[in-house]
């Protein structure tokens, strides 16, 4: 498959540009095991790859022109100069890759522009880290093309400090490094402080077991509001509890803590949420190592009633699969990325996905909403070179 959707796109920038490009490269979107808006906060996270990819093929320029193209858009490319790419200047999909542009030269590597074409297998607005892939996978392109010898989590970084500034979505970096470093067969247990990783063996299927996305349909932009009020609330609890980032709050300390936040209530529940999901993952971590797996999905759940209870970015839809799932047999579910609308992933044995999928065609139906797209997730590879 992934041969066919590169030759595919190969021939695509052959059509629109008429030459071939220097070569094909794809990044994943990510489904976040556990480990939930820790990554902003210097905590723990353990995302793994989709075999969903945005795959570019990309040719070097020689004359400061970058030319963008989605197969996913009907429109003719667009065409920006690179000396003119400032923050928050570029228009829908186009700040990605024009973003991770911008965040190269700003770090001192030279760009003489580019051809690029796009075609995204990843669903956008699911909570499945779609903008992350594309800024990944053009990096990546330019980072060999360019020979720029820069390092996967280095490349993860320049496409953060892309999202965060060029297209100004106060987002972490959990999503970059997991489209740039995850590994097939593995969840990657990263530690967003120090940016250290431990590819941690994930193999469902060995063990009966399925993890479903169930993508609610509902989108949501990670630069509205909600989001950065959020990031902004836990940097108030860290102030006002005096430490650097809410990681250094122990878990066997979160009473203590909370009762220095007096009547800071909002407050109070974000800390929550952030200590105890990183305590979350250290458990996760240590139940898979262990063979545990089935024993993870109760920390599943219990994350899910964390983020809808204390970070309150859950929504009826996500609320429902949660439900239906516990209701129907699942192991454990919750809800998966940034919030307010995308995916919930839950985890099953392989016997129930059937019966699972009924319930939730069923439930969405009798609650009047948009059917869902449930899907399995299968830990797959990080960003790479195809041709």
């Amino acid at each position: 498959m992934a041969a066919e959707h590169a030759q595919q796109v190969r021939e695509g920038f052959t059509a629109l540009y008429g030459t071939e490009p220097d070569g094909v490269w794809a990044a994943p979107g990510r489904v976040n095991l556990i480990g939930e808006h820790t990554d902003y906060n210097d905590g723990f996270v353990m995302p793994f790859a989709l075999p969903h990819t945005a795959v570019a093929a990309v040719a070097l320029r020689h004359d400061g022109v970058l030319r963008l193209h989605s197969a996913d858009m009907p429109s003719d490319p667009v065409e920006l100069r690179i000396a003119d790419l400032a923050p928050e200047t570029a228009d829908g999909w186009t700040a990605y890759p024009a973003g991770v542009v911008w965040a190269l030269r700003q770090a001192g590597h030279e760009m003489p522009g580019a051809d690029v074409h796009l075609a995204s297998t990843v669903p956008s607005g699911a909570g499945l880290s779609s903008s992350a892939a594309l800024e990944v996978v053009v990096a990546l392109a330019l980072n060999d093309l360019c020979g720029l010898g820069l390092k996967r989590w280095q490349l993860a970084r320049l496409c953060q400090r892309a999202e965060n500034i060029y297209v100004g979505a106060p987002t972490g970096i959990m999503d970059q490094t997991a489209a740039a470093c995850c590994q097939a067969g593995h969840a990657l247990f990263l530690d967003t402080r120090d940016l250290s990783q431990r590819q941690i063996p994930f193999d469902l299927a060995a063990q009966g077991l399925r993890l479903l996305v169930v993508d609610t349909q509902v989108k949501h932009a990670h630069s509205e509001g909600e989001y950065g009020k959020r990031r902004a609330g836990c940097e108030k609890g860290a102030a006002l509890l005096g430490v650097d980032a809410l990681r250094d709050v122990p878990c066997d300390g979160l009473d203590a803590a909370l009762d220095r936040l007096g009547d800071e209530e909002e407050v109070r529940r974000l800390v929550k949420h952030v200590v105890t999901e990183n305590r979350r993952v250290e458990r996760v971590v240590s139940l898979l190592e262990s063979g545990e797996t089935r024993a993870i999905g109760p920390l599943l759940t219990e994350g899910h009633a964390s983020l809808r209870d204390d970070f309150r970015i859950s929504c009826a839809e996500l609320d429902l699969v949660v439900d239906t799932a516990l209701a129907s047999g699942a192991l454990g579910a919750r809800m998966t990325g940034g919030g307010f609308g995308g995916s919930a992933i839950v985890l099953a044995e392989a016997d129930d996905v059937p019966a699972l999928t009924k319930a939730f065609e069923d439930a969405f139906t009798h609650a009047g909403f948009t059917a869902p797209r449930v899907f399995e997730a299968v830990p797959s590879a990080g960003a790479r070179r195809l041709v």
